[in-house]
């Protein structure tokens, strides 16, 4: 029935802000962008243009208007190939990020966007 995940949905203060956080600090595509009335667009983006899963960087404002309940943020893991070096250019970039963790069961690190929501990077083995 569902063979993938689509899109999820971030709920952030500022689209721009967010834009550029996901564009130039973590190194993400714009897979999309329309303006959907005054001061608000329907922003998309991903990990590269051949991926389909993306990120939607709503207003979370306007979502409050909408349905309040809605904007709790989603639990998202992102996944690597080379965890050391996506750990090293986010740090570079100046994403805040917590202390890479080396476990028997994988490596994994938690790194937080500019409206200080976390998100998990794990390597995939």
């Amino acid at each position: 029935m569902i063979n993938k995940i689509g899109k999820v949905t971030v709920y952030v203060e500022d689209q721009e802000e967010a834009k550029d956080f996901w564009l130039n600090k973590v190194g993400f595509v714009l897979k999309f962008e329309q303006a959907m009335g005054p001061n608000m667009s329907w922003i998309e983006v991903g990990p590269s243009e051949d991926e389909f899963t993306t990120l939607v960087l709503y207003s979370k404002s306007a979502m409050e208007q909408q349905s309040p309940s809605a904007v709790a943020h989603p639990s998202i893991l992102f996944s690597t190939s080379n965890i050391d070096s996506a750990y090293g250019k986010m740090k570079e970039n100046g994403v805040v990020v917590d202390e890479l963790q080396k476990m028997p069961y994988g490596s994994m690190f938690t790194f937080k966007d500019q409206d200080g929501n976390n998100y998990l990077l794990r390597e995939d083995k």
